[in-house]
């Protein structure tokens, strides 16, 4: 919805909003396109001279500006809904997918930027290469994050139905959002309504060996079809600080990590040739992409400390993110990782089991919680005491202060109450 408003600024049209416990770099990004944020949900901000109010999925029946909306009969949208009708007469790119829909669509919109081609963008963080979560571009080619969370209380259908899609990238597909999804089933369904919207004439570009993309994909698709990964001719090699393409004989220096930004990387460079540019060219300019805000970013660093903040919420992207930290890194000392239990699946504990499996590579674990959470987190403990569960924060920044050695990685899809960057600060003042 951040993102979405600086579009309407690019516009010309006059944005205020309301919402709560908005953090950098969003609050950054609003304030400096000059929007004026409200915090909290008082009707007062429903002035006369409205022309439209958009309304977010977070927001719900009972919040008092809903209430309000609907008892004057002021005129309303959703946000992708009003995407859709800003993008209607460019080439939309949505890159959906379970994990790496942020970091994919960045580097999707730096080899169009690199081309000379001004795309304009919709992405869920801040791409380092531009500096902003989104523009409008030049109105020829428009990259979107597209995800298959709901679009608002009153349209339960998955935001990226909205975005007509003409180039269609499915990077993986797995169960999550557990509080609008029943099993991986309705997910599977929502892919297969995108695939519907997607022309004849434009393309779905798909990993190959996922079975639940292979099940969507069988239930019908009118487009053209490109599969990427492994025996494929769009097959990519994370070693160290470089990504290897055997196809393309090339290797490039980059500031990624992980066989999943290795993965990320065959999506968008197999997306950027779906509109004519040579993927090799493509492959080339990722060494000149410098990653996104909270995605793996390297907040402190000494010759036997480092500091990570990480936005991992989901049993594989944690898995994946202590991968490439305990692979690419020979920092001396222990790999620690505090995860916070924060998006609606990790609260309600449905994660089960797969959470803990998820920390193998994790010297140590220390697990946030709600002070609410009523699960039996005892599922979370390892049997050789080497992970924690705790809610006190203050307990927790003392603890880590105290660390000299190692890695440590923050991982969670919200705030985390700013500890990241206190103990950063406490480390400097050490």
């Amino acid at each position: 919805m951040g993102g979405l408003a600086q579009l309407c600024c690019q516009k010309g049209w006059d944005v205020t909003g309301s919402d709560q416990h908005v953090y950098p770099p969003m609050s950054d990004q609003l304030r400096d396109a000059g929007i004026v944020l409200h915090e909290g949900f008082d009707t007062i901000v429903l002035t006369d001279d409205l022309d439209m109010v958009v309304i977010g999925n977070a927001m719900s029946r009972g919040n008092p500006v809903v209430e309000a909306v609907l008892d004057r009969k002021i005129p309303f949208v959703s946000g992708p809904e009003l995407l859709g009708q800003l993008t209607t007469n460019m080439t939309v790119l949505a890159v959906s997918g379970t994990h790496g829909k942020t970091t994919t669509t960045s580097m999707l919109a730096w080899i169009l930027e690199s081309q000379g081609l001004d795309p304009g963008f919709l992405i869920g963080g801040v791409p380092r290469n531009f500096g902003v979560s989104a523009r409008l571009g030049s109105g020829q080619y428009f990259v979107v994050e597209a995800d298959e969370y709901d679009t608002a209380f009153f349209d339960k259908r998955s935001k990226f139905v909205h975005y007509h899609p003409d180039i269609l990238g499915i990077n993986n597909l797995e169960f999550d959002h557990a509080d609008i999804f029943a099993d991986l089933t309705a997910i599977e369904t929502q892919f297969h309504h995108v695939i519907r919207r997607v022309p004849g004439s434009g393309c779905v570009i798909s990993r190959s060996g996922v079975e639940a993309i292979d099940r969507v994909l069988a239930r019908g698709c009118w487009s053209r079809q490109r599969r990427i990964g492994q025996n494929t001719e769009i097959e990519f090699v994370a070693n160290s600080n470089e990504l290897i393409s055997d196809r393309f004989d090339q290797a490039v220096r980059w500031t990624m990590r992980g066989t999943h930004n290795a993965h990320n990387a065959e999506l968008a460079v197999a997306m950027a040739h779906a509109i004519d540019l040579p993927m090799s060219q493509s492959f080339s300019v990722l060494a000149f992409f410098e990653g996104v805000a909270r995605r793996l970013n390297l907040l402190y660093e000494t010759a036997d400390l480092k500091i990570w903040d990480d936005f991992a919420h989901h049993p594989t992207a944690i898995e994946t993110t202590l991968n490439a930290l305990s692979e690419s890194d020979a920092t001396r000392g222990p790999l620690i990782a505090v995860i916070e239990l924060c998006s609606n699946t990790m609260k309600a504990g449905l994660h089960g089991s797969a959470l803990l499996d998820s920390t193998a590579r994790a010297d140590r674990v220390i697990w946030v919680l709600s002070s609410e959470t009523e699960w039996d987190t005892s599922v979370l403990k390892r049997s050789d005491g080497t992970s924690s569960v705790m809610t006190d924060l203050l307990s927790l920044e003392r603890d880590l202060v105290g660390q000299t050695t190692g890695q440590v990685v923050f991982m969670s899809n919200g705030g985390f109450s700013g500890i990241q960057s206190r103990v950063v600060e406490r480390l400097q003042e050490r």
